[in-house]
């Protein structure tokens, strides 16, 4: 169980990590680099799966993601409210069951990264936070 102080932390360190993850992928030139070097560990590690070459329109849809993430990280670093937890908890949740969705369907395995990282994020902000006015109703030791 979360504080509520302890809870924006989580929102606010969930934003950053949004927001350090997605900024490649906000315009087609970072997102091509971005995926020169997955394609890169994908050799390297030799990674079961396939990351293709990415299409103009592909390369559109990855742009207006990272765009939209990186407007709705920054929306939770200016104000980490516990109700964007809860949102982006269940944004969280879906981006997983579209991650697995791709995963299962022959995408690369370093999807499973990426994966990981969305579920954990997405479990910690669903826990509960303890209600602040009960605790200021609490009896205290003196």
């Amino acid at each position: 169980m979360w504080t509520s102080m302890q809870y924006r932390r989580v929102v606010l360190g969930s934003a950053w990590y949004d927001l350090i993850v997605s900024a490649a992928l906000v315009t087609p030139w970072s997102f091509a680099a971005l995926h020169g070097v997955l394609m890169s560990l994908t050799q390297l590690f030799d990674l079961p799966g396939e990351l293709p070459p990415f299409a103009p329109a592909h390369v559109l849809m990855v742009n207006l993601l990272g765009s939209i993430v990186c407007v709705w990280s920054v929306l939770r670093i200016r104000d980490p409210q516990a109700l964007y937890g809860r949102y982006d908890a269940v944004g969280r949740f879906l981006f997983a069951a579209w991650m697995l969705y791709a995963l299962l369907h022959g995408a690369s395995a370093v999807l499973w990264v990426f994966l990981f990282f969305e579920v954990v994020w997405g479990l910690v902000q669903v826990l509960p936070v303890r209600d602040s006015s009960r605790a200021s109703l609490a009896p205290t030791d003196h």
